[in-house]
């Protein structure tokens, strides 16, 4: 067959790769012919290669599934348009973490208080550049380690976009091949993308996702951010230590809406402290500054994926409908992570992956964690987990609650910093731990003991009467149940 203009890919001899013409079609009428993404394509022979269990995406919740699956036995193909390690990995998570920690060590040794332990740093500098070349080696070592996780798990991993032909196939198209797989089980951990807002679009250089944000090769004198969520609260910190004037536009009446006010007017003091300007109530469409970050949560990646012609049911805003299984409206086909328009955090995307795989291969569990935690690495850090006194009250609980505040625990003091408290909410009829906030240094390493109280039913004295390590930060924890039992010992009654 010729035509002018057509470009034929002959056979290869690999089953596994199907056989297909590229190019423009010069008004011929073949049949055979897909049309994707505007571009013509007709596949030649097009062989189906059948798989057990195709997971689509290798960001934390698809690597993870496809990991899990391979260690219940399953034969797993991952398939990825991009690198491996999605959004949180790549451009997210990681990096914004990774920048966090550098822009403190440079707060740190600026500060006064050093002189007073004895430290003098005559000069101190950054260079942004180079900052960001050591997050990528950060970025990169994680990706590879990911990299040898699939090879050495013996996962095959394919290149390209994928999306459904009917309920038990998939088409994969890649920059140098095509496959059509036929599978027996199907996970989606397609991931999300920053969400716009209608007034403002994102443009990459006057209106910046929070992702976009992270890649800017040259600090701004001033920056503005538009949201009220944890990675708008980073991102403010992260800019404002560099220098950088920031003002922070919160939509709401506070910053983080469900977290308990008092140990959150900490939070909001540190950042004041390091020169954030905080304005409540914002309208984004009242904000004239550019460049501005919009943090304005996810919108599914779903879109791409005909889900219709597989017969999964998603929401008004593309978010794919599980169950507590992560079974879609198909039952063969699951999804995990960001694309169920869910919380859009890691933790939750991996044990969902972790879940999918065990169903599928035969396990009975299910996704029903009683509380998830959340870690704001601002100056204090915050971590909260569970209900706050606000919504517990709401609940219907008759509750107590304890406090204790950094300034009275020894290891906090030999950290020079005394900026922080510990608060607990419990079931005053029982005891039983409702929900808990700390704030102040490693916050985050400190508030899953609090999750693992909650998971397991503990009980004030439960945590009270735990040894801990002294000198250390997580006595404060201790020492908040204890006031909560009104039996505290290191601060008056």
């Amino acid at each position: 067959m010729t035509s002018a203009g057509l470009i034929c890919i002959l056979p290869c001899g690999k089953a596994s790769e199907p056989d297909f013409y590229y190019g423009p079609l010069d008004g011929i009428e073949i049949d055979g012919i897909e049309k994707i993404d505007g571009i013509e394509k007709m596949v030649v022979g097009d062989v189906t290669t059948a798989v057990d269990a195709l997971v689509i995406g290798a960001g934390p919740a698809g690597y993870v599934a496809a990991i899990r699956a391979t260690q219940l036995g399953r034969h797993v193909t991952l398939v990825e348009s991009g690198p491996v390690g999605g959004v949180c990995l790549q451009r997210g998570c990681i990096p914004l973490k990774a920048l966090l920690f550098s822009s403190e060590r440079y707060q740190q040794m600026r500060q006064e208080s050093l002189a007073d332990m004895g430290v003098h740093a005559e000069t101190v500098s950054f260079d942004w550049s180079r900052m960001r070349t050591w997050k990528q080696s950060v970025v990169d070592r994680l990706v590879n380690g990911v990299r040898r996780l699939i090879a050495g798990n013996r996962i095959e991993l394919i290149k390209g976009t994928a999306w459904f032909l009917n309920p038990e196939e998939m088409r994969v198209e890649g920059e140098e091949s095509s496959h059509r797989l036929k599978f027996d089980h199907c996970i989606l951990a397609t991931g999300a993308s920053a969400a716009p807002l209608p007034d403002l679009p994102y443009d990459g250089q006057r209106i910046l996702t929070p992702e976009q944000a992270l890649q800017l090769t040259e600090l701004p004198n001033a920056l503005n951010i538009f949201g009220n969520d944890y990675i708008a609260l980073e991102l403010a910190t992260l800019f404002v230590r560099l220098g950088v004037q920031v003002k922070l536009y919160a939509p709401g009446d506070q910053i983080l809406a469900d977290v308990d006010p008092a140990p959150l007017r900490l939070v909001q003091a540190g950042l004041r402290k390091l020169g954030v300007q905080i304005v409540t109530k914002a309208d984004s469409a009242s904000i004239d500054e550019r460049p501005l970050i919009i943090s304005n949560g996810v919108r599914p990646n779903t879109a791409r994926l005909s889900l219709s012609d597989a017969g999964v049911q998603v929401t008004e805003l593309g978010g794919i409908v599980v169950d507590r299984m992560q079974q879609s409206s198909a039952p063969h086909i699951y999804a995990a992570g960001d694309c169920t328009g869910g919380r859009a955090l890691a933790s939750i995307a991996i044990k969902q992956g972790k879940v999918a795989a065990e169903v599928l291969s035969g396990q009975r569990v299910q996704f029903a964690p009683l509380v998830v935690p959340l870690v704001v690495h601002t100056t204090p850090e915050l971590a909260t987990v569970g209900l706050s006194v606000e919504a517990a009250e709401r609940a219907g609980y008759n509750i107590a609650t304890g406090r204790f505040p950094l300034a009275a625990n020894g290891r906090a003091l030999t950290l020079g910093t005394d900026a922080g408290v510990a608060t607990i909410v419990a079931n005053k009829d029982d005891g039983s731990v409702l929900g808990a906030t700390v704030v102040g240094p490693r916050a985050g390493d400190l508030i899953g003991q609090m999750s693992l109280a909650i998971e397991m039913g503990a009980t004030l004295t439960d945590l009270s009467e735990i040894i801990y390590a002294h000198p250390g930060l997580s006595e404060i924890l201790q020492e908040s149940a204890d006031q909560a039992l009104n039996q505290a010992i290191h601060v008056l009654r």
